[in-house]
């Protein structure tokens, strides 16, 4: 766990007590925990461009290449 003196504005504190308030939580520790976890999601796992999710769609279609073991593999990539 990580301790962490911090300022913060008035405004912030007001919904700091009303997270910790609504969800029953023991302290505005827990309050700043939750709202981490809602906001990081969009943060940390942004969506994907709509041309890269198209090109994914057809790389999904296209027929696998078998090639079995490292002999075929040798055999299909080795001139």
């Amino acid at each position: 766990m990580v301790y962490a003196v911090i300022n913060i504005s008035d405004y912030a504190n007001r919904i700091l007590k009303i997270i910790k308030a609504k969800y029953d939580l023991r302290d505005k520790s827990q309050a700043i925990d939750m709202m981490a976890e809602q906001y990081g999601g969009g943060i940390l796992e942004p969506e994907l461009r709509p041309e890269y999710v198209e090109k994914m769609r057809k790389v999904q279609k296209e027929t696998p290449i078998i090639l079995g073991n490292i002999e075929g593999f040798r055999k299909r990539y080795e001139k």
